[in-house]
């Protein structure tokens, strides 16, 4: 399965867009639609030069195609809607593989409580210690998302 253009919308509503580097609220190097990395895998320094919206559009496809549908692929032993596979693949983009990996929310999902699973997403609205409102808006998306009929 391959993230959706709600996947990407997704990504774009909730990350913005940054010409520049720029420090999200964990003190990540981040730049583009949330890119912590370039397509090659290279961490982003604050010394890199500006990029494109398209540019950052490569990036985030290249890093959900590499990283981030593979993670919920391996990860998730049910069956999956394609809303349900994008709102994970969101997730994993935001909170990062292995964070997907250890949850409770996978836990619930693979033992096929998908109910308990989608609740699971409103747990995860902390960043750089705080609850962030752009993460509670976010987990609320993913769980509408992950609960809608494709």
């Amino acid at each position: 399965m391959k993230p959706s253009i709600h996947c990407i919308n997704l990504i774009k509503q909730f990350e913005g867009f940054s010409a520049k580097p720029y420090l999200c609220p964990a003190r990540i190097p981040t730049i583009g639609y949330g890119s912590t990395r370039d397509e090659k895998g290279n961490p982003v320094k604050l010394s890199d030069p500006p990029i494109s919206e398209a540019r950052a559009l490569e990036i985030m496809e290249a890093t959900l195609a590499k990283e981030y549908a593979p993670a919920v692929e391996r990860y998730v032993q049910v069956p999956l809607t394609q809303n349900q596979f994008d709102a994970l693949v969101d997730f994993a983009y935001n909170c990062g593989g292995q964070n997907l990996r250890g949850s409770t929310l996978l836990k619930k999902l693979n033992a096929k409580d998908y109910a308990g699973a989608a609740k699971e997403f409103d747990k995860w609205v902390n960043g750089g210690g705080k609850k962030l409102p752009g993460l509670i808006k976010r987990r609320a998306a993913e769980r509408a998302l992950f609960e809608s009929k494709s």
